[in-house]
């Protein structure tokens, strides 16, 4: 079970830490603390005026649910060496001051911006108890109540995360803002093969996301799957400002023959066999491996694991093929539709399927 932990990087996942540290460090060089100007803007002196020469900052990471676009950020964000740094001399700070380098958070399912705000909240007290234990709790009875305001919670949070420096804010699972046509209309677009679309639940929280690059200054990652990321970036101007500072596609392995999954992965992964007769690794093993899992790593990771459990429960001390199909035929039964929708191209099904069965049956994180 502990290989549900491996994670073996990727080129574009280098590319993915090479942009976010691109974007901590430039949004740095127009956020100064030693300008007045950053002051002004912490303060709220000078709301509409921006600092010089400072575009809006952000970047696009896209992929299906299991292809590893989360991990790939988050093992970029952990390259620094902490995520809250303390200043025991900060300039116009009597005391030691807090910055916060980076802060990752999920859009929450109901895509609201109360519910919104009330994550980043939580977020940032759990991240700055974790690192400073003796400080208070800065949003402890904010983000609970029936009777939230989430526009104004939106701003408070912004407020602090400006007075702290906070170097990029990572919002994941940007589908969530949006929401799925009924399913009668859904059948009726499947049946005329239209296009199905999503529809935003609540404008307040692009809006503020906007004002967060353009105003505030502070960059933002994005990532999500391909309909969330696409319904997002539907508008031009949205588009624009979203990858100024980086786009990237996560893809899944396409064929077993491809040398990044055949050379890379699965050579790396066929090391962890926790039987006396291993299974060879050969052209036809790549490609069955492959036809049962689409190319998805989590789904191959979670067929590994399955496998030793299929030769385990037969008390044999060897891996075979057959045990591969077996754990796809049964442990990984719920998702296999899912699997022939994704390699068949069949690009809308292939996402529905996943947020309905794969995300479901594998333990994937899904946005409804």
């Amino acid at each position: 079970m502990s290989l549900r932990d491996l994670h073996i990087p990727s080129l574009e996942g280098a590319r993915i830490q090479e942009t976010i540290d691109l974007c901590i460090r430039q949004g740095y060089r127009y956020r100064d603390p030693d300008a007045p100007l950053s002051w002004q803007l912490i303060s709220g002196e000078s709301i509409q005026q921006k600092a010089p020469r400072a575009p809006a900052q952000a970047a696009v990471v896209i992929g299906h649910s299991g292809t590893g676009k989360t991990e790939a950020i988050l093992r970029a964000f952990h390259c620094y060496p902490r995520q809250v740094i303390t200043h025991d001399h900060f300039p116009n700070i009597v005391g030691p001051h807090y910055q916060m380098v980076w802060q990752t958070v999920d859009v929450p399912d109901s895509g609201k911006a109360a519910d919104l705000a009330a994550n980043l909240m939580i977020s940032w007290d759990l991240t700055m108890q974790r690192w400073l234990p003796e400080r208070l709790l800065r949003f402890e009875g904010r983000y609970g109540g029936s009777k939230r305001d989430g526009p104004t919670m939106l701003n408070e949070w912004r407020q602090v995360a400006l007075t702290h420096f906070l170097g990029a804010l990572h919002l994941d699972e940007v589908q969530n803002f949006f929401r799925l046509e009924s399913k009668k209309t859904r059948q009726q677009k499947a049946r005329t093969g239209e296009q199905r679309e999503l529809k935003i639940i609540e404008d307040q929280c692009l809006k503020w996301m906007l004002s967060m690059t353009n105003t505030w200054q502070i960059p933002l990652i994005f990532s999500g799957t391909p309909d969330g990321v696409s319904a997002l970036m539907k508008r031009l101007s949205n588009s624009q400002r979203l990858v100024s500072s980086g786009f990237h596609q996560m893809p899944r392995f396409a064929t077993p023959m491809e040398p990044e999954f055949c050379q890379l992965f699965l050579k790396i992964l066929f090391q962890y066999q926790y039987v006396q007769t291993p299974l060879t690794l050969t052209d036809g093993v790549a490609e069955l491996i492959h036809r049962l899992t689409a190319g998805i790593p989590r789904l191959i990771i979670a067929l590994w694991i399955a496998a030793h459990r299929i030769a385990f429960e037969n008390s044999r001390d060897e891996m075979t093929t057959a045990d591969l199909e077996h754990a796809a035929s049964t442990y990984l039964a719920p998702v296999q539709d899912a699997v022939e929708a994704l390699r068949s191209n069949d690009s809308g099904l292939s996402e529905f399927l996943c947020k309905r069965g794969l995300g479901y049956a594998c333990g994937m994180r899904s946005s409804n």
